[in-house]
């Protein structure tokens, strides 16, 4: 019988496109694609003293729920320890933030970016990676910096520098 509804997504334990970014691996459980750009979700693996740098989305939403682990988030508006079982929102309107794993093992969180897009960024600058599988971060020079914040730009973000939000 058929029928013009969508059907569920479904995604095995292993399922999902892998990707190493800045260290961590990244699961895109559901991207852009499948949900006609309304939202992706990614769970993203984050290994000890590990982290995304300082960036600001002024379009999009982007939440996160600690399901292991323990991270700093950081923003112009001060930082907050998200333990697990936390949830952190970041709102539309290009607020500069981070997070960082500040416990001894791997963090587990769940991102949920409304509407999608970030997946695609993702895409372009990470690695594709086994499931466990830690590649390192890739080294950053003045002309990868300078590379990678052109590639944000073209997905509506702003890479600042690390120690942006200690110099406010």
């Amino acid at each position: 019988m058929g029928t013009s509804k969508p059907i569920p997504v479904t995604v095995e334990p292993t399922g999902g496109e892998i990707l190493s970014v800045a260290g961590g691996n990244y699961r895109i459980l559901v991207s852009g694609k499948q949900t006609n750009g309304a939202f992706s979700t990614i769970e993203m693996l984050v290994p000890p003293q590990n982290g995304p740098g300082p960036h600001s989305h002024a379009d999009f939403y982007e939440s996160f729920y600690i399901i292991d682990g323990e991270v700093e988030v950081h923003s112009e508006a001060g930082s907050y320890a998200a333990k697990k079982g936390s949830f952190v929102v970041v709102p539309k309107g290009g607020i500069v933030h981070y997070f960082k794993n500040v416990s001894d093992k791997m963090a587990q969180l769940l991102c949920t970016v409304v509407p999608a897009g970030l997946e695609e960024f993702f895409e372009e600058i990470g690695e594709p990676a086994a499931a466990g599988e830690l590649l390192p971060p890739p080294a950053m020079n003045a002309e990868s910096i300078k590379n990678l914040q052109a590639i944000a730009l073209k997905y509506g973000q702003v890479v600042y520098p690390p120690n942006f939000l200690d110099q406010k």
